[in-house]
């Protein structure tokens, strides 16, 4: 048995009002709690905006390289040492890179800090590195001090409330497109609304407790909110330099029953649409990593098993490779993303089938959460099965993989089946009491 419930802290942590901003990041049996900021740095299409100790702001131009350079470079160029950062990247960083249009030309893509306070919990150990005193006092007092769970009640969500007719009509007009030989794959999104504030350190304490992500997130950043359990790697980037993705496609329902659990892993394992999608996923990560690593290092591990995550089985294969002298993580980053599972394939005109449907921007769907670090690693996980806010607005969002073989109301379905990961669990905001 462990000492410490390192989610448990993890949220009493966030919400006990020592931040003004914060990254929760989850990744096998480790939580990491980045609290406060001493640097960070916001990418823009056309500029790069860092802020470092001292409240020294500066703006500078982006350069002719891959935006996930210019990430790099300003990280690496910041007044600190050994230095970890925590944040987010935007799926339209993607259509940046590839010098497409964005919808809003001021578009944030992407926000990653140098958090004041670093917490790893797991279960038999908690480590703190921190620069401030005072908030150290703090946070052992938290982390030490014994203190009730109260878990308040979810207030589920109706994946279907929204009238499918439009989704229907798009994936159609997909199918249509790719048997025309114009593209192989396009995952398509649809958007469905949150009709309440949401309590996201709640929603977060009681979804992770019914999911098995291959990482999870709790995000708190001037603009933007959010609470999700990654299903997926996006890029996991080793300090030695082995780089790993997980690409996950083919999808069928996580009932709960085991007798109907089993006859739908087997319907996963030997449908030739699923298999046809996952293999074409499977076979450009391979084609990507080989372009930054050495060709004998890459190989495909585990090909085609099961991954049961929250409400859904997939079917997942790990590609590994190591790097070639003088790439990095970074590079990683800029050729695995955005995640072919979450985007299509060829990329670049899946792109604009994604745009002529979904017509509003992505933002954190389907982008990153990531951590990285001085010495080279870097841990990216695709952002599905998460809710957000912004601009006052909540909402979830999901999406299913569209190819030549589709049917519409199976990939409807499918897009309910992966928002059942979510919904049940959205926490209401708490109400402030009326005044006297």
């Amino acid at each position: 048995m462990g000492q410490f419930d390192p989610a448990g802290i993890a949220v009493r942590l966030v919400t006990a009002g020592l931040f003004d901003r914060y990254v929760v990041y989850e990744r096998r049996g480790s939580w990491w709690v980045a609290g406060g900021q001493l640097g960070s740095v916001e990418l823009y299409r056309d500029a790069v905006r860092t802020v470092w100790p001292g409240a020294r702001v500066a703006t500078t131009r982006v350069g002719r390289g891959h935006l996930a350079d210019e990430l790099a470079a300003a990280l690496h160029a910041m007044p600190l040492a050994r230095w970890r950062a925590y944040g987010w990247v935007a799926f339209e960083f993607a259509l940046a890179a590839a010098g497409r249009p964005l919808a809003d030309p001021d578009q944030r893509l992407a926000h990653v800090v140098v958090p004041l306070a670093e917490v790893k919990i797991r279960s038999d150990a908690v480590d703190v590195r921190c620069s401030d005193g005072p908030l150290l006092t703090r946070i052992l007092h938290l982390v030490t001090t014994p203190a009730p769970v109260v878990l308040r009640a979810p207030c589920p969500l109706d994946v279907e409330a929204v009238d499918p007719e439009s989704y229907l009509g798009a994936v159609e007009a997909t199918v249509r497109r790719i048997r025309r030989g114009e593209l192989e794959k396009v995952i398509l999104s649809r958007r469905l609304a949150v009709p309440f504030d949401v309590d996201f350190a709640g929603t977060y304490r009681l979804g992770r407790a019914a999911h098995t992500p291959a990482r999870s997130f709790l995000l708190d950043l001037p603009g933007l909110r959010a609470a999700g359990f990654s299903p997926e790697i996006l890029a996991e980037v080793t300090s030695a330099g082995w780089v790993t993705t997980q690409p996950l496609a083919g999808t069928r329902e996580r009932t709960g029953d085991e007798r109907v659990d089993v006859g739908n892993q087997m319907d996963l394992r030997t449908d030739p649409k699923e298999i046809y999608e996952h293999a074409v996923s499977v076979k450009l990560a391979d084609a990507e990593l080989r372009t930054i690593c050495a060709a004998a290092t890459v190989s495909v591990r585990d090909f085609m098993s099961i991954k049961s995550r929250g409400s859904v089985h997939h079917l997942g294969s790990c590609v590994r490779g190591r790097l070639r002298a003088g790439r990095s993580g970074w590079d990683a980053l800029a050729v695995l993303f955005p995640a072919v599972t979450a985007s299509g394939i060829p990329k670049a005109p899946a792109y604009d089938a994604i745009a002529a449907y979904e017509r509003t921007p992505r933002g954190l769907y389907s982008g990153a959460i990531l951590r990285a670090s001085y010495d080279g690693s870097l841990d990216a996980a695709l952002v599905l099965r998460t809710v957000y806010t912004q601009d006052g607005a909540a909402w979830l969002r999901a999406g299913a993989g569209i190819v030549a073989a589709s049917e519409p109301a199976r990939e409807y379905r499918e897009t309910c089946e992966k928002l059942a990961s979510v919904a049940p669990y959205l926490v209401p905001a708490a109400r402030e009491p009326a005044p006297p």
